[in-house]
C-alpha cells in the first residue's frame, strides 16, 4: 500500500477531516481572492484526509468478522465513511466553486505508521476498530488545529460548527468498546487535542 498517512503531517497540515453539506457554496463571489487562494490549500488537505478516510473504511469492513461485535463494528464503519463521503462532496464542491481543482484519490494509503505503533491494525475486529479510531482521533485533531486559518468567514462558521463531527465518530468507536469493557469511556478526556491523544486511542 502507497504511504500517505502521515501522523505529523495530519496535525500539522490538516484541517477538519470533515467538512459536511453545512458548508454551501453561498456567498463564494464575495470571497476575497487571497483568501479563495489560501482556504483552498487548506480545504483540499481536507479532501485529501477524506479520501484516506474513506479508502481506509472500504479496506477494513471486509476484514471484519460475521459475528455480533464485528457486525456492530462494520455497521459503525460504514455510517461514518458515509459521513466522509458527504464530506468530500461537499469539499469538493466547494474548491470547484472557488475555482481551483480538487485533490484526486489515491489508489492506495499506507496505515503502518499506526500498526507500527500499536494503535489498531487489520488482523482482527478489535484492532480494525482501533485503527479507525486512531486515524478519526487524528483528524479531529487535525481539523481543530487548522480551522482557524481559514480566511473566508463562511468557511471558519461551517468548520466551527462542524469540528465536532469528526470527535463524534471517536467518542462513537470508543463506545462499541465500552459496550465491551465497561471502564472504557466514550469520552475520556475534557479535550481532544495533541496533548490527550494518547487518552483517546486505545493500544493493540
Amino acid at each position: 500500500m502507497e504511504c500517505q498517512i502521515n501522523r505529523r503531517a495530519v496535525l500539522k497540515t490538516g484541517v477538519l477531516a470533515g467538512i459536511t453539506a453545512a458548508i454551501t457554496t453561498t456567498g463564494f463571489d464575495a470571497v476575497p481572492a487571497f483568501a479563495a487562494t489560501g482556504d483552498a490549500a487548506i480545504l483540499n488537505s481536507a479532501l485529501d484526509l477524506e479520501h484516506q478516510a474513506i479508502w481506509a473504511y472500504s479496506v477494513a469492513a471486509p476484514k471484519l468478522s460475521a459475528t455480533d461485535v464485528g457486525n456492530t463494528i462494520k455497521a459503525l464503519a460504514l455510517r461514518n465513511q458515509a459521513d466522509h463521503k458527504e464530506h468530500r462532496d461537499a469539499l469538493t464542491n466547494i474548491i470547484r466553486g472557488l475555482g481551483k481543482v480538487p485533490s484526486e484519490a489515491k489508489d492506495g494509503y499506507d496505515v503502518s505508521p499506526y500498526i507500527k505503533a500499536g494503535e489498531g491494525n487489520l488482523d482482527n475486529d478489535a484492532n480494525i476498530a482501533k485503527l479507525a479510531l486512531a486515524l478519526e482521533v487524528d483528524a479531529a485533531i487535525a481539523y481543530n488545529d487548522a480551522f482557524s486559518k481559514l480566511k473566508a468567514v463562511p468557511h471558519l462558521k461551517a468548520a466551527a460548527t462542524i469540528a465536532p463531527d469528526e470527535a463524534a465518530h471517536a467518542a462513537a468507536i470508543r463506545g462499541v468498546f465500552h459496550s465491551l469493557i465497561a471502564t472504557v469511556q466514550f469520552v475520556p478526556a475534557a479535550f481532544l487535542s495533541a496533548n490527550t491523544r494518547d487518552q483517546w486511542v486505545l493500544k493493540v
